[in-house]
């Protein structure tokens, strides 16, 4: 795959200027948006120059080609160069391809029972518990901001925040309709059921993205509902809010009524970041032939299949053995290969 020179040189013009004005520069307020420029470019030119040198590598050794006594050499020598050129042409297209500006945020994260009853409940929140784990794994803070849990320990719905650098660049790919087939716990015949819930992970938007107007909201207080027992809420602490220009609806059932304003204020702004997102997808449809799946939340992604003890990603065909690992909060694999496969399928169109 050939590497687009101008981009290339452009970079590297762009360097070259930013590598003068820190040289020049004596501080204040703009050095430091010069030198996050600066060390955002600075791995992508070093892999020029690997590219180039390896391209000044070949051409040195073709012109050995000529030499009788070191055509031999010189041919075995070229195939290894060629292929090392093929891969950094791989590598740098994939520098060069457009990042998702929205892959550095943190992201809430919303799990809802589907078809399959109280089964479906505790499958939400096994996917819950697989979620927080992979979140203690890689190191983000994982808070839960609102839940309806069930009796049997499940969750007809759960919402929480998950942050740290980068984790919906981890995490995109989860949105849509996760399946389980097992026998559930409630089962006295031993039958596998097929049972669902639906994740959606939504990026966590700056204070600044999203402008609310308190004309567009109306805010109420409501008694918290739970699953029963002691920690049944007796004040109207939970608070709904709605937008009322879109219909979209954020709750919180804390504790806290003033925490609840601003978990549901929290939730509210991703949900509208997320439908302004959806509405800008939509408009670029052909982008999304470069996408993993459409990101529709009615897709199914995933199965879980409990007596085989695999799961398998729908989106790319790819089944691992490896159940209980990836409940275990181990989905890097999976994430990696939807990435790969993205990854790929942009090159492609790229070609194209």
């Amino acid at each position: 795959m050939q590497v687009n020179q101008k981009a290339l040189d452009k970079i590297r013009q762009r360097f070259n200027t930013l590598s003068d004005e820190l040289t020049q520069h004596e501080g204040g307020d703009g050095i430091a948006g010069l030198a996050k420029e600066y060390s955002k470019l600075k791995p992508i030119v070093d892999r020029i120059e690997s590219y180039e040198q390896i391209v000044r590598e070949i051409e040195e050794t073709e012109s050995l080609l000529e030499d009788a006594e070191l055509k031999s050499l010189a041919e075995q020598e070229l195939l290894v160069l060629r292929q090392r050129l093929s891969e950094e042409e791989t590598a740098l297209n994939l520098e060069l391809l457009p990042k998702d500006n929205e892959d550095r945020r943190s992201v809430i994260i919303e799990i809802r029972a589907g078809t399959g009853g109280e089964e479906a409940a505790l499958f939400a929140g096994d996917l819950f518990g697989l979620y927080e784990r992979y979140a203690a794994l890689r190191g983000w803070k994982f808070e839960i901001l609102n839940s309806s849990p069930t009796g049997l320990g499940g969750f007809r719905e759960v919402t929480a925040a998950i942050k740290g650098k980068s984790a919906y660049s981890r995490l995109k790919f989860e949105s849509g309709v996760h399946r389980v087939q097992r026998v559930p716990k409630t089962e006295s015949s031993g039958r596998i059921h097929t049972s669902a819930a639906t994740v959606a992970v939504l990026p966590e938007p700056d204070s600044v993205d999203i402008e609310l107007s308190p004309n567009d909201l109306r805010i109420d207080t409501m008694r918290a509902s739970g699953a029963g027992g002691q920690h049944v809420n007796k004040t109207d602490s939970a608070v709904r809010i709605t937008h009322l220009p879109t219909g979209i609806v954020a709750t919180s059932s804390q504790k806290s009524q003033h925490a609840n304003r601003t978990i549901a204020m929290q939730v509210l702004r991703a949900r509208l970041y997320d439908l302004e997102r959806s509405r800008t997808d939509s408009e670029r449809a052909a982008s999304r032939r470069s996408q993993v799946g459409t990101g529709d939340r009615s897709e199914r992604v995933r199965t879980y299949n409990y007596p085989q003890g695999r799961v398998t990603d729908h989106r790319i065909g790819l089944t691992l053995y490896k159940l209980d690992f990836v409940f275990e909060g181990h989905l890097d694999e999976l994430v990696d290969a939807l990435t790969t496969h993205e990854n790929t399928e942009k090159l492609a169109n790229i070609s194209e």
